[in-house]
């Protein structure tokens, strides 16, 4: 019998495993989803991907010079593009720019993930921003732009989030703990205490 023989019993096919984010983090700008991520993924010894970063690479340019180049249409689209990619193939802590909940397709992609919705206030919010020179919607009155943002979008968040942790008046590590906390065992993870590592 050989390998081409038909009545060769079959090669036992490899088991699919299906790749997804440990965690994807959402939240409004300043929420501090890349600061917060990275603190997570460090702690449990897997890679921080951010969908902005993956756009911004996809054009060969700043967020910011996206959207006075190519527009917001172009850039939303691109990062529709970039959300699905990373939620089908990367198995770390993801974080999605604040915007990216605004597309349904989006919203609907990320059921049955884990995600934190890392809750700000405006307050909060525009101290980290700064004047916002790398954040294209907040470049004009950004606390008053910050604040109709949150209006807008704090619904879809919580519509996508399986936890909310509330980051107002706290620091990144207190933060980073109670994500970590909030997130379901992981097999073949670090520990996730703030001394493991």
């Amino acid at each position: 019998m050989t390998a081409n023989d038909p009545a060769a019993p079959a090669a036992a096919a490899a088991p699919v495993v299906a790749v997804r984010p440990v965690a994807v983090l959402v939240g409004a700008p300043g929420a501090g989803k890349t600061t917060i991520g990275q603190l997570v993924a460090d702690r449990l010894g897997v890679t921080l991907r951010d969908t902005d970063t993956d756009v911004e690479a996809t054009f060969g340019m700043s967020v910011s010079d996206i959207f006075i180049e190519k527009g917001e249409e172009a850039f939303r689209a691109a990062e529709r593009a970039a959300v699905a990619a990373a939620l089908a193939e990367h198995p770390g802590i993801l974080a999605l720019g604040g915007g990216a909940v605004l597309a349904d397709e989006t919203r609907a992609a990320l059921a049955g993930h884990t995600v934190v919705y890392l809750e700000v206030d405006v307050s909060d919010a525009a101290h980290r921003v700064g004047l916002a020179r790398d954040r294209p919607l907040l470049i004009e009155a950004p606390r008053a732009r910050l604040a109709a943002l949150l209006r807008e979008r704090r619904p879809l968040y919580a519509e996508v989030a399986t936890v909310v942790v509330d980051t107002a008046g706290r620091g990144p590590q207190e933060v980073a703990d109670d994500v970590l906390a909030a997130l379901p065992p992981v097999i073949g993870l670090r520990d996730r205490s703030s001394a493991g590592g």
